[in-house]
């Protein structure tokens, strides 16, 4: 918990997780993990620089997640209301990258506590001005929608898994919300077509969504922001050991932007925070677990912004 106030500019609902991770520069054994915590994370970074008043969690963990990553969490000034322990084991990825690492192999996936997890959204006497449904279930996904209507955006990321076994709940799920982030294959294989530009209009068709945000991973972001198109290049960076959580930490930091303004999302206003989203994922990439996320000083990020936009051609709001 932080502060007095009981504005809570984000919430994040998503999974807690420990991951074992093997890429060509090495691994990681059982290291803090989970869609929630890169999106958490990323979020509290942004927080303090945008002077939001609360970034809050809600996950499960078991009884055997560490003092240290609870420690994690406050220190990064999380609200942890609603975070659950459960007797049981936390959820345990095991997976690897190989190549360009473009995509995880996954080895091993227990559940845990996790298989049960019915996220509950805690009272805090006020909507929250952003809601994020990471990567979940979709029927779990329309829980969170039915408990909390966000101020200002609603926020959802999906995976190829529900496109195959929950695609009519999926697509039901992004009726709901405001804002959609999914990545270039998950959009290809729900219009059916392999022009990108063409698929990000036909599922934004489908589902009637006002922004569809469309990560292309080395390649950058496009996004569709009504009948608008966005299309911003990747950071340019060598030192890629793991990308696990790249793609929370993006939707984390495009959460706390939006949570920053009000009335209706303007176009300067998305195309920056993406541009926020897009550098802040770029550190996340450089070590194993969130080693590279927390490696983000107000320094080396500025710097880092800086770069992009010089590089790119762009300009971005400092604040």
């Amino acid at each position: 918990m932080i502060g007095e106030s009981d504005d809570m500019d984000v919430l994040i609902v998503g999974s807690i997780a420990y991951d074992s991770i093997t890429s060509p520069q090495g691994s990681a054994h059982n290291t803090l993990g989970g869609s929630a915590t890169y999106a958490g994370l990323a979020a509290s970074f942004h927080q303090r620089r945008l002077n939001l008043e609360k970034i809050g969690l809600v996950g499960v963990v078991g009884t055997d997640f560490r003092h240290q990553d609870f420690a994690t969490f406050s220190n990064a000034g999380l609200d942890t209301t609603g975070l659950e322990v459960v007797e049981g084991s936390t959820f345990h990825w095991v997976g690897s990258y190989h190549g360009n690492m473009a995509q995880a192999e996954t080895h091993e996936t227990h559940l845990n506590v996790f298989e049960t997890f019915e996220p509950k959204v805690p009272d805090h006497g006020t909507t929250p001005t952003i809601i994020f449904c990471a990567n979940l279930h979709p029927s779990i996904q329309l829980s969170v929608l039915d408990q909390s209507t966000p101020a200002r955006a609603s926020i959802l990321d999906s995976m190829n898994l529900w496109i195959n076994i929950a695609h009519d709940e999926l697509i039901q799920a992004m009726k709901r919300v405001d804002i959609v982030v999914i990545n270039d294959g998950e959009a290809i294989m729900l219009a059916g077509t392999d022009n990108l530009v063409q698929a990000a209009k036909d599922v934004q068709s489908m589902a009637s969504i006002p922004t569809l945000i469309v990560k292309k991973g080395e390649h950058g972001v496009l996004a569709l922001h009504g009948n608008k198109l966005i299309s911003l290049p990747a950071y340019p960076t060598s030192s890629v050991f793991d990308p696990t959580g790249c793609g929370d930490t993006f939707a984390g930091t495009l959460a706390a932007c939006l949570a920053a303004g009000e009335g209706v999302i303007e176009m300067d206003e998305l195309r920056n925070a993406l541009i926020h989203a897009t550098v802040s994922a770029s550190f996340t990439l450089e070590g194993f677990g969130i080693v590279g996320l927390e490696s983000m000083s107000e320094e080396s990020y500025e710097s880092r912004l800086f770069d992009y936009c010089s590089i790119s051609g762009m300009s971005t709001e400092s604040s």
